[in-house]
């Protein structure tokens, strides 16, 4: 039998929500296996989400820049959100971000590169001196088109391109790049709200869908529906959970009349030319960092030991 440790009960319960018996029943059931306990869970009804909670936590701030057909975003952390708004830090984001754009999303490149006569790890070094807290630029990533153009959204904004949550969309078109902004930043808002998983049902992982199959049929087995009938509510199951997570079929935050889809596709119209979405980028801050919380821990440890 695996050996089912506090931390295990603790990570399965930040992402599903269900409560730490449940959890521990789960990953017993399943050999210790995350993502089988997950799934486990919603087959008996006791999770309602297969993600992370958005218990964790780290702080920082989130940057981002945008130059012509290019945009990057970038996550500096630091201790406590005290740090992040003190005109140093936040200047060490910036920099951050401006120097993705020339050098691109590498975090070592981003670290190992010039500013001026040191690199910018030596900024961070510098600043660290000076604030008396620790900070790291966790990640970076890039967006960059041919033609059109790309937009940026920033939630919780505390100055010009930092925040605590940046977006960055791209789009592919010849038309006038105005429009495609303008476009591009209300579509930037609504994956900053809705937080889609992929462009499109095809950028999904394959292994997410299959995830999903499975769920969908052990339910209807459950219920004792004949095998035709199981196709069927795992096909209709597979629409909803597109409408769910892929941002074009997802309903649009500005109509919810009309899917993100239709939105681009009456864009066009004032674009002059016809526009792809090309992808986009979201950042959260802390996404996937959590703090000590010392009192759950025992909490977990005592259900586990029971």
């Amino acid at each position: 039998m695996a050996n089912i440790t506090a931390q295990m009960v603790k990570e399965l319960r930040d992402m599903t929500g269900a409560g730490m018996m449940d959890c521990k029943a789960a990953l017993g059931e399943t050999a210790g296996n995350l993502n089988d306990a997950v799934d486990w869970l919603r087959k008996k009804g006791l999770s309602k989400a297969a993600k992370k909670s958005d218990r964790v936590a780290a702080e920082g701030l989130i940057g981002v820049t945008v130059k012509g057909t290019k945009g990057d975003v970038v996550e500096l952390n630091s201790e406590t959100d005290f740090v992040a708004r003190n005109d140093l830090f936040q200047g060490l984001v910036k920099m951050a971000a401006d120097i993705a754009i020339d050098v691109g999303p590498d975090v070592e490149k981003i670290k190992a590169a010039k500013v001026g006569s040191k690199t910018f790890a030596d900024a961070i070094s510098e600043t660290v001196a000076k604030i008396g807290e620790n900070m790291t630029l966790r990640r970076a990533a890039e967006l960059s088109v041919g033609k059109g153009a790309v937009a940026s959204y920033m939630h919780n904004s505390v100055s010009e391109g930092l925040g605590k949550m940046g977006v960055l969309v791209a789009l592919e078109s010849t038309g006038k790049t105005d429009e495609l902004v303008a476009l591009g930043r209300q579509i930037a808002m609504h994956v900053a709200a809705a937080n889609p998983q992929a462009v499109d049902a095809a950028g999904l992982d394959p292994d997410v869908i299959r995830r999903e199959k499975d769920v969908l049929a052990d339910k209807a087995k459950q219920q004792g529906k004949p095998a035709n009938v199981i196709e069927k509510i795992v096909e209709s199951g597979l629409k909803t959970f597109y409408k769910e997570v892929c941002l074009l079929e997802q309903a649009f935050i500005h109509d919810d009349k009309k899917s993100v889809a239709q939105a681009v596709k009456e864009a066009e119209g004032k674009a002059g030319a016809p526009i792809k979405v090309a992808g986009f980028v979201r950042y959260k801050l802390g996404e996937g960092v959590e703090k000590k919380e010392t009192d759950f821990a025992a909490e977990v440890a005592a259900a586990v030991k029971g």
